[in-house]
């Protein structure tokens, strides 16, 4: 196999993994409730809420398809656009945790708008908390390897 592809694929493999492993945690911190349809959520994006929190595995596969879907098509755009935007070789730490920022907005700011999921309410608070946790287990695993790949140091 390539070696981009590899590295692409391992990348994609841990930071989707740890972060729907986060987001578990997160919402059972905040609700004291194992969330067992989190996948079937995720798939409400395309089905509607009601229709997917009624649906089976087949539902909770597609959500867990999208998810991973997703985690891959950052994955591959950071890969891509790192040798190619300078300022990108500026610190992987900072700019692992930018791109978080960056990747979580244009979800909830564009991609989220544009399904029926409903809106959650802004807290800022709640905000800064979440980029940083997305930041460690999405985007600085992400800059790391692209780092580590392209030889930046």
């Amino acid at each position: 196999m390539n070696k981009f592809f590899k590295t692409v694929l391992l990348t994609w493999l841990f930071a989707g993994t740890t972060d729907i492993i986060s987001a578990f945690i997160t919402v059972y911190i905040h609700s004291g409730k194992f969330p067992a349809k989190m996948f079937h959520y995720i798939a409400g994006g395309a089905l509607g809420l009601k229709t997917a929190i009624a649906g089976g595995n087949a539902v909770a596969f597609l959500g867990l398809f999208f998810h991973y879907f997703i985690a891959f098509a950052f994955t591959l755009l950071f890969f891509l656009l790192l040798p190619r935007v300078k300022f990108l070789s500026f610190n992987k730490y900072l700019i692992g945790m930018l791109y978080a920022v960056f990747v979580n907005q244009v979800m909830e700011q564009l991609i989220l708008r544009l399904t029926p999921l409903p809106s959650g309410t802004f807290d800022l608070a709640n905000e800064y908390i979440g980029w940083i946790s997305f930041g460690i287990v999405f985007g600085i695993p992400i800059a790391w390897n692209a780092y580590k790949y392209y030889g930046v140091e």
